[in-house]
């Protein structure tokens, strides 16, 4: 009996993320070439950057976050967004 390959979940993201990524902020990659180990910065993104993402976030998740309560830096991985918008929700 053969199994379809599990995918990486350390490499997976959510597809809500993905988009916010590829649609609002426009990153330039296609949707499966980010993995979660990527950092913001290797996509080109800086400070201003990450609070639009943290807008567009709320936005699109429904979620008010406090200030400081998600900490995400230019050398930040997608991984890292993706457990604290999960953790926020």
């Amino acid at each position: 009996m053969t199994h379809a390959a599990e995918p990486d979940a350390e490499r997976v993201l959510p597809e809500r993320l993905v988009a916010l990524l590829t649609g609002h902020l426009d990153v330039g990659m296609a949707p499966e070439q980010l993995t979660a180990t990527m950092t913001f910065e290797s996509l080109g993104m800086d400070s201003l950057s990450l609070m639009e993402l943290v807008v567009a976030a709320e936005q699109e998740f429904g979620i008010v976050l406090a200030e400081g309560e998600l900490d995400l830096f230019p050398a930040s991985t997608l991984g890292d967004a993706a457990r604290a918008f999960e953790h926020a929700a």
